[in-house]
């Protein structure tokens, strides 16, 4: 049998169907650095704290390793995965080649919907906001945050057109400047509270604190207060998106999914105690409507704070340079084998940056047009962050619960990251732990914009599959050939691929 080490990246690419188009130059601290970024802490707790204080009290950052423990549990079964289909658009091929072309498209058409409606959560309702914060904008017009928004939105899609090594530059920085701008922050403020430096109202035992709101149950509060870890530790899996670019893929991403997983959950953790316990009082923070730049000046006052902030804003930014990458490569992978409308247009490589042009600017559009949308919504925060938690963990549950019933047909692959003794185990609590998530997301009233917005996508993916790509399939131009019972990936040869048009 073939090992990783005697094949080429360029062959195991072959093997699958296709040419390597995409540069390969992405080493492994750059693939971390993706992975982090994606995650980044500093976006989840800034954009979500508030709103988990408000409905559970100080004792909401408990919840953040209840979903680190899941998250890291799904994310071992992806690693493992990772290894076996090192190829761009990463949920879709997997899906795709472990059951069949249309539960890969299903899969693959949830990640586009995730992908559009990200980006646009994380710019608009927090990048935006507070870069008007460290600006010292007074404007308060909806309009103008929208503005700011889109302008970071066309910037992060410009450096991803001009080259995958740029947008890596970029977001290498930024493993930095989420460490800088929180767990940095984060340690300061703990210990200027521990020196009594200024007046709060609470010791230690204020992170126990809780509450819920009138009419309220526990149970409830506690599933809102979730969202923090719940949104926030997610989409690692973009390093694998980006396996046709990284350097020894099979070794490298999953080391680097894995290692950014653990290393988020730990360091958010320290951040949530230190920007909690900061806190001057319960109804300091209600009075300045749950906002942290409000605790950091009682603190360090503005200047320190805006600066602060502004290292925040870099983060959030390179969070939206990666997340393009990301999203164009799903969009790419899809349309080289015909399973979008427009694939023609969306699978071609530009020949000097050798990124995916047409796919990038695909992307571009429908970030522009979420954007809009949520503008536009009466619930823009739960419509937009709501789906942007909901729609990954409906990926992975599809992609666990199918990798769990195709894992033991499959050989090992020597060399590579593998559960062993552990997958069973691993399986069952990564399932069980996805279902509890889904119905966290899904029944709360708060999230029902969202699940309008999730139902909506599903529609339209569902008709394109009635109207376009089932013919196609059905016609065999379209598709991949899924993975056989015992085989190794590293022996399975995808079926010639057609001329196909898009």
């Amino acid at each position: 049998m073939s090992s990783p080490a005697s094949v080429s990246e360029e062959q195991v690419v072959s093997q699958f169907g296709y040419k390597q188009e995409l540069r390969r130059a992405l080493k492994f601290f750059s693939v971390f650095a993706v992975a982090f970024s994606i995650i980044s802490i500093t976006t989840g707790i800034f954009l979500n704290f508030g709103f988990g204080f408000e409905h559970l009290g100080p004792a909401m950052i408990w919840t953040w390793p209840v979903a680190g423990v899941g998250q890291v549990l799904i994310c071992l079964v992806l690693a493992e995965l990772a290894t076996r289909i090192p190829l761009a658009g990463a949920n879709y091929q997997w899906g795709a080649r472990l059951v069949s072309p249309t539960y890969g498209y299903f899969i693959g058409a949830l990640g586009v919907m995730y992908g559009a409606v990200g980006l646009p959560a994380i710019m608009y309702l927090a990048a935006a906001p507070l870069f008007k914060y460290v600006v010292h904008s007074d404007n308060t017009s909806a309009r103008w945050t929208l503005f700011i928004a889109l302008v970071m939105v066309t910037v992060a899609y410009l450096i991803n057109i001009i080259s995958v090594q740029l947008a890596a530059r970029v977001n290498n920085i930024a493993v930095f400047t989420e460490i800088l701008g929180t767990v940095v922050l984060a340690a300061i403020l703990f210990f200027l509270w521990v020196g009594g430096y200024k007046h709060t109202s609470h010791g230690i035992g204020y992170l126990g604190h809780h509450f819920h709101l009138p009419g309220q149950p526990y149970w409830y509060a506690i599933s809102l207060a979730s969202l923090i870890g719940i949104f926030t530790i997610v989409g690692f899996e973009a390093a694998a998106d980006l396996s046709e670019e990284a350097v020894d893929a099979r070794r490298s991403v999953p080391r680097a999914m894995i290692g950014s997983v653990v290393i988020s959950v730990v360091l958010g953790l320290l951040v949530l105690i230190g920007f909690t316990i900061a806190i001057p009082s319960d109804k300091f923070f209600a009075a300045a409507g749950g906002s942290l730049p409000a605790v950091f000046e009682y603190w360090i006052g503005s200047g320190w704070s805006r600066a602060f902030v502004g290292v925040v804003v870099f983060s959030m930014f390179a969070l939206c340079v990666i997340g393009a990458a990301a999203n164009a490569r799903l969009l790419f992978a899809m349309s080289r084998d015909n399973i979008l409308p427009g694939s023609r247009f969306m699978r071609s490589v530009n020949s000097q940056t050798r990124t995916p042009l047409p796919a990038l600017c695909v992307s571009y559009v429908l970030t522009v047009g979420v954007m809009i949308y949520g503008y536009n919504a009466s619930n823009a925060f739960g419509t937009l962050v709501g789906a942007t938690a909901l729609v990954p963990f409906v990926v992975y549950f599809l992609t666990v619960l199918a990798y769990g019933i195709k894992r033991p047909g499959l050989e090992r692959l020597p060399g590579v990251f593998h559960l062993g003794r552990w997958a069973v185990p691993v399986f069952v609590a990564a399932l069980a732990w996805l279902v509890l998530a889904i119905l966290i997301l899904s029944l709360p009233s708060e999230f029902h914009g969202a699940d309008k917005y999730v139902g909506g996508g599903i529609v339209l993916a569902a008709l394109w599959w009635v109207i376009g790509l089932r013919s196609r399939l059905a016609h065999h131009t379209a598709g991949v050939a899924h993975i056989p019972e015992q085989r190794s990936v590293d022996l399975v040869a995808a079926e010639q691929k057609s001329q196909i048009g898009g």
